[in-house]
């Protein structure tokens, strides 16, 4: 009898110091497949003699050097890995790559050890898990239930513990609703950070590659190795990756009103939904109700749009030639594109962009959104019934979220009353990945759901103090470079990630500087100010001589004083300077007075349209 039986990654390590060895982890591995008898997991099985072999080349064991050492995974089949058929979920389609996906070849590095390629909804077009060729996976907690797509092989092998964590992608929601559907995790990164490098793309735009496990630690255990900048990637962000921080002070959580939560009638998912939301209140979230409704109109855009074009162009020839070969599903869906002009594409561009101004003003009042993962749950039966419908309501709460460059997690919570799995997506501006996952890991241990379909026991993870690593410098900002805002683009750029809300002493005054764009305001110390709101942001040390030869003439970065009597770098202005500018101190920071400007110029607006 093995000394193990989760695939965790910390009880794998804590197996291996053990005297456990590869070749025991993978005679399980294997062992388990056989025991979970569903051939619709798998469109690519490795021998297990030739995963004994990759094992063989691994050094010894050094979790220091290769942190995924002798960690089994699977990927979904739409991502490559040298000679072995990638067949997007369509045979005649499949082509023999020459190398591994960027992704891959990364974790391979570290030391994990590939097992397989899993089946998917044809082409990564589905949420449901049923549109392919091949045997249907079997949901890992009910095979009534489907097993949601696309990416449903890699989900249902990470919740019946096959293996430890695996690869899909996500463009509308593959990553999130099958994750929901199976009671594991799902972390859909900030486009860019993960390569596509070797991935059949759905929407090349709106790609990237996601990642299931079983806990929200190892979901970025496994982000960090596979975190690597691609130069080859036309697509590719430089973003650095930092560890997992939550915020030492009360956060403020968006989620939608009562009018617009969409549940379809599932009265046992509104109840779970606002369990998950009295469990982030617990950890000390403050809840606040928005209308969602800007979001739902930016989802309707990806499939009655003209983003399903980009579908379109990936199998244009099979459409063109042999038509027969693709899912009547995907087909219907993808044909679409015939019937969209140029035009249209850039007025569907034009339609986002505008619906992307309307939500920016949004998210500076929260540190993140909360939503249900998935609305409701959907039968096998009744996909049969209606392919369609279910799968667009599934869609609900993911399809806006690549659309708005936007990071997400699907996270478990604590099960339904009717023993169904829980799960709420926490989504984030972009970058802000470990800040989103942070409050997930608590959200998870908090809960302590099952894990997936397996008896194991989640393991206790400890969270940080929020902190800055050595190598990084805390930079208060007060204006454009705010998350959201214009001049935000610069910090991330350069490796900055966001670190927490505060404000300044009582000392302080705001000004509203003459020239723009982009506006900008200036600080200044004054005994008779006040308290001005500003963010904190970590960046590399080695980046801020960069960052300081951004910044113009008359601000500049000086030493700063908080509430708290910390002090801290950050922006400050010249005081002989501001003669000309506008005093806006009385709005307490600037997202207030930007949100007096936005307010009084949608009612000249209305005035106007009156007047009309």
């Amino acid at each position: 009898m093995l000394n193990f039986q989760s695939f965790d990654i910390t009880s794998l390590r804590k197996a291996y110091e053990g005297g456990v060895t590869p070749k025991d982890v993978i005679n399980e591995v294997y062992r388990r497949i056989d025991e979970a008898s569903d051939p619709g997991i798998f469109i690519h099985l490795i021998k297990k003699e030739d995963v004994f072999i990759a094992a063989a080349k691994l050094n010894n064991y050094d979790f220091n050097i290769k942190p995924l050492w002798g960690v089994p995974f699977v990927i979904k089949d739409n991502i490559d890995a040298t000679d072995i058929l990638t067949t997007a979920g369509c045979p005649e389609f499949a082509y023999m790559p020459k190398e591994n996906a960027f992704v891959v070849k990364q974790l391979l590095e570290a030391g994990a050890l590939l097992i397989g390629k899993t089946n998917l909804d044809q082409f990564a077009t589905g949420l449901v898990g049923m549109r392919t060729p091949f045997p249907i996976p079997r949901n890992a907690l009910d095979p009534e239930i489907i097993p949601g797509g696309s990416s449903s092989g890699s989900a249902v092998a990470v919740a019946r513990g096959l293996v430890s964590f695996s690869l899909g992608t996500d463009t509308a929601g593959s990553g999130r609703v099958p994750a929901a559907l199976n009671g594991i995790v799902g972390l859909k990164p900030t486009l860019g950070i993960l390569s596509n490098t070797g991935v059949v793309p759905a929407c090349r735009t709106l790609d990237t590659i996601s990642i299931f496990a079983t806990s929200v630690a190892d979901s970025h255990k496994v982000f960090h190795v596979a975190a690597k900048y691609d130069d080859q990637d036309p697509y590719a962000r430089e973003f650095s990756v930092p560890p997992l921080t939550f915020p030492s002070e009360c956060f403020v959580i968006g989620v939608p009103n009562q009018n617009s939560r969409r549940f379809f009638g599932d009265t046992n998912q509104e109840d779970s939904f606002q369990s998950s939301l009295d469990a982030l209140v617990s950890l000390g979230a403050e809840i606040r109700e928005l209308d969602f409704t800007p979001f739902f109109k930016v989802a309707e855009l990806l499939y009655q749009g003209p983003w399903i074009a980009e579908r379109y162009s990936v199998v244009e020839d099979l459409i063109k030639e042999t038509p027969q070969v693709l899912n009547p599903i995907f087909k219907k869906i993808v044909k679409q594109a015939e019937s969209f002009s140029s035009v249209d594409t850039f007025r569907g561009f034009y339609r986002l962009q505008k619906l992307k101004k309307d939500i920016a003003s949004i998210f500076p009042q929260f540190d993140l959104l909360c939503v249900p993962s998935i609305p409701t749950f959907y039968t096998c039966d009744e996909l049969k019934a209606d392919p369609i419908g279910p799968n667009s309501n599934l869609g609900t709460y993911t399809n806006f979220v690549n659309l708005l460059d936007l990071c997400g997690i699907a996270v478990p919570v604590s099960p339904r009353k009717d023993g169904r799995p829980g799960s709420v997506t926490l989504i984030g501006t972009c970058g802000n990945d470990a800040y989103i996952g942070a409050v997930a890991l608590l959200l998870q241990q908090q809960c302590r759901p099952p894990v997936g379909a397996t008896k194991w026991e989640l393991p206790a993870q400890f969270l940080p103090k929020m902190s800055c690593s050595p190598e990084e410098i805390k930079i208060a900002v007060v204006g454009a470079h705010m998350s959201g805002l214009p001049l935000n683009h610069q910090l991330l750029e350069l490796g900055a990630h966001f670190f927490k809300r505060a404000k300044t002493d009582p000392n302080y005054r705001l000004y509203s500087l003459p020239g723009g764009p982009p506006d900008r305001p200036g600080l200044v110390r004054d005994p008779s100010g006040s308290s001005i709101e500003l963010e904190i942001w970590a960046m590399p040390i080695s980046k801020f001589g960069l960052f300081m030869t951004q910044i113009p003439s008359p601000l500049g970065i000086g030493t700063l004083t908080l509430e708290s009597g910390e002090t801290i770098k950050g922006f400050i202005c010249e005081a002989s300077e501001i003669t000309e500018a506008e005093d806006i101190t009385s709005f307490g920071g600037w997202r207030g007075f930007q949100s007096n400007l936005s307010t009084k110029l949608t009612e000249t607006k209305e005035l106007s349209n009156e007047k009309t």
